[in-house]
């Protein structure tokens, strides 16, 4: 995959950029919001603590943060968000009128990517925000590239792990359910067999495109996980939503018709998929935290043998649960 220039993914971003420009000091935030005014869109925190929260919230491209705030200085803001990896790639710049070699060290130190000096000339913090910027989507640009599926230019197996483990993480301190599908083209050894392999990766390319299609929000991710296995990840989503998107998912393949004469007897001809879900609350099952997610891979997989041993082209269903025993 050939990488953009930062400039056009700069462009390509447009308004998704966002600056959090934190001070204690409401009459400094409006100063520096004045000398970044359209680049990028501007939100504010008076305090360290807000600063994590917002940035918690919709971590934004670029950190402004003066270094001594009551509560939280700058340099404790600067290191907690390096330490929390999903902030740990968001530039920070320290603004401080303090000039000692010790303090760049220690928000070297911190984590911090630049330094502003007070008080601000308006030429040099522009200047230093777009370098920043431009860094920051050159970044994104490179990671994309390494956590991208060449093939079907869905997630490959590495972003959805690591996806994963972040998702499982803000579901737990959110306190919100967190599901997960996982979807298995049927017979697809058959397919390659009888078509031939640059049919099958074609067929691959289109099952994935119909997933992609299939789900709706930014936040939900699609990848392929190996070979012909995908993977969904559904943040604030409940076992019946997570049903539910298997079910338009095994929907979507089917409507392809792509022929598949090697489906095998009682099949309907066509390339068709399989699909088990999980869904969990983080914040009250032990087992998914411990396994950073991988439980919910587990029990996703249980249903998807279901579905398989259930004849294909649908959703697996739990097992039902034992009656009560009658004395």
């Amino acid at each position: 995959m050939r990488l953009p220039a930062p400039e056009t993914f700069l462009a390509e971003l447009g308004t998704r950029q966002s600056l959090l420009l934190v001070d204690d000091d409401a009459a400094s935030v409006q100063v520096l919001a004045r000398m970044l005014n359209g680049l990028g869109e501007l939100r504010f925190a008076l305090s360290g603590e807000d600063a994590l929260r917002l940035a918690r919230e919709s971590p934004p491209d670029l950190i402004l943060i003066d270094a001594e705030m009551p509560g939280l200085s700058g340099f404790e803001v600067c290191a907690a968000l390096h330490a929390d990896p999903l902030l740990t790639d968001v530039p920070v710049i320290i603004v401080t009128g303090h000039t000692e070699a010790a303090v760049e060290v220690a928000g070297f130190a911190a984590g911090a990517s630049d330094f502003i000096r007070k008080p601000p000339v308006a030429e040099v913090v522009a200047a230093r925000v777009r370098t920043q910027l431009r860094l920051k989507a050159l970044g994104d640009a490179l990671r994309a590239s390494a956590l991208t599926d060449g093939l079907t230019g869905l997630a490959n197996r590495r972003r959805f792990d690591q996806d994963l483990r972040v998702e499982c993480e803000r579901a737990r301190r959110s306190h919100e359910s967190l599901a997960l599908l996982m979807v298995d083209v049927d017979h697809f050894k058959r397919y390659n067999d009888r078509y031939g392999h640059v049919s099958g990766d074609a067929c691959l390319r289109q099952v994935g495109a119909a997933i992609r299609s299939a789900i709706r929000r930014p936040a939900d991710l699609a990848a392929r996980y190996g070979g012909e296995e995908f993977g969904v990840l559904l943040p604030q989503t409940d076992a019946d939503g997570a049903r539910a998107m298997a079910q338009r998912i095994v929907d979507a393949v089917a409507a392809l018709a792509l022929p598949h004469a090697g489906a095998g007897a009682g099949d309907r001809g066509i390339v068709s998929v399989s699909a088990g879900w999980a869904a969990a609350r983080p914040d009250q099952d032990a087992a998914v935290v411990a396994s950073r997610g991988e439980a919910l891979v587990e029990a996703a997989d249980r249903l998807l043998y279901a579905a398989k041993a259930a004849g294909r082209g649908r959703v697996g269903a739990p097992a039902p649960a034992a009656a009560p025993h009658q004395p």
